[in-house]
């Protein structure tokens, strides 16, 4: 399972480059099987001390999020690398063409390398990214002239997907058609289907009877109408059955509950390399208090959406379990679709690495709070020692949760395929 949320590798036409990138780097941790209930863990292999990277992983298929690439958060539509500069990001957040950062030496985006598919004008960041992009999936999935079609299949399933799943997202339907699309590309098909068989899949925990919020029966002609659009756009004689209803929902599932979200920021890069500016006194409170003004004032302007957002699926991080006090986190300090892990305390050898599929906000909400988040998410209860030690707590909320708890069940419907 796997929580909800640089220079890239091209992939080999048709083979299996690109998979699981992140393994050979990862001699500080390998995955374990620990049981039938709990699938498989990731162990530290040596020991790990705090603030060290862990590993570093790349995607096996990464996508931005619909909405978010619809509202104009520019980026490399295969490695999500933001594509705006630092300036350009900060003047759209605002609503302030006027505005002008100090020190533009410090932004790293370099628009001279920035390269477009001929056919359907989708930007990447490199030429690698193009290269990659088209050997991988893009062949398939490129629309070509069509791109602005609205009765081309990719189109009316991208459509129909924004129209049950609002901002905030958490997914993209697009990240299971390029599933589609690399095996349909892939010249070894059985291997990278073995590849995406490693990701937990079900669509229920049978022992605490807990199915998948998006995959019970108030959602299924929300679902139906994607596996019938995802079928007229996609359909493989050798993926049949991820095209059936049962197997619709467990791929729907598998990126449901081992999507990891993805965040990239030319401004937030910005602002990490202006914090490592060697500056006067003076000039280092005047550019924080700037910093620190602006952040304030986008915030009322855009409020939480800052960065280009998406997910991805990762072998390595994928086996990270949750627990309510992890000893890892996950990040993008690369600005594109590369994974950090990087060690929250220290890790003994033999010790199990995990992190938080809740963020900072649901962690500090009550045991009950976290587990009623985490059965709908990721069909478990949580046994950490934190919830273990609040075991005897009473299985209530606080009164603000109790109050956005309390809404009528119909007027969440619309907006519950948000929290996938």
């Amino acid at each position: 399972m796997a929580a909800a949320a640089g220079d890239v590798c091209g992939a080999v036409p048709g083979s299996r480059a690109g998979a699981g990138a992140g393994a050979a780097a990862a001699a500080a941790a390998e995955a374990r099987f620990i049981s039938s209930a709990k699938g498989k863990g990731l162990f530290a292999t040596k020991n790990i001390r705090k603030g060290e990277t862990v590993f570093v992983e790349k995607p096996v298929v990464s996508s931005q999020f619909l909405w978010n690439a619809l509202y104009n958060y520019r980026a490399c539509d295969h490695c999500l690398r933001a594509l705006e500069t630092a300036e350009e990001n900060a003047q759209r957040l605002l609503g302030k063409s006027s505005l002008v950062l100090p020190h533009p030496e410090q932004c790293s985006i370099r628009k001279d390398l920035h390269q477009q598919c001929p056919r359907c004008q989708v930007t990447y960041c490199s030429a690698e990214c193009r290269q990659a992009a088209l050997e991988q999936y893009h062949h398939v999935l490129c629309l070509g002239p069509s791109r602005d079609d609205p009765t081309h299949p990719l189109n009316k399933l991208q459509e129909a997907w924004r129209n049950m799943h609002y901002p905030p997202e958490t997914s993209s339907i697009m990240l299971m058609a390029r599933m589609v699309a690399t095996i349909k590309q892939a010249k070894d098909k059985e291997w990278w289907i073995k590849t995406f068989s490693q990701f937990c899949n079900k669509t229920a925990n049978e022992e605490e009877e807990i199915v998948h919020k998006l995959l019970g029966d108030k959602f299924k002609g929300q679902l139906e109408l994607l596996r019938l659009l995802f079928t007229e756009a996609l359909y493989d004689e050798h993926l049949s059955r991820w095209f059936t209803p049962e197997g619709f929902r467990s791929l729907f599932a598998l990126v449901g509950t081992n999507g990891q979200g993805i965040g990239t920021s030319s401004l937030s890069q910005w602002v990490h390399a202006c914090d490592a500016l060697d500056l006067p006194m003076l000039q280092r409170e005047e550019l924080d208090a700037f910093i620190d003004q602006l952040y304030k004032d986008i915030e009322k302007e855009s409020g939480e959406f800052l960065n280009c957002e998406g997910s991805g699926l990762y072998v390595l991080q994928s086996c990270c379990n949750h627990s309510c006090i992890p000893n890892a986190e996950t990040s993008f300090p690369e600005n594109n679709f590369l994974l950090h892990l990087t060690a929250l305390e220290d890790i003994e050898a033999g010790e199990e690495i995990c992190i938080s599929y809740l963020d900072c906000c649901q962690r500090e909400r009550s045991r009950h709070s976290r587990n009623k988040i985490l059965r709908e998410n990721y069909l478990f209860t949580c046994s950490c020692p934190k919830c273990l030690a609040q075991a005897d707590d009473a299985d209530l909320t606080s009164d603000e949760e109790e109050e956005g708890e309390g809404e009528t069940d119909d007027a969440e419907l619309e907006d519950e395929m948000t929290d996938v």
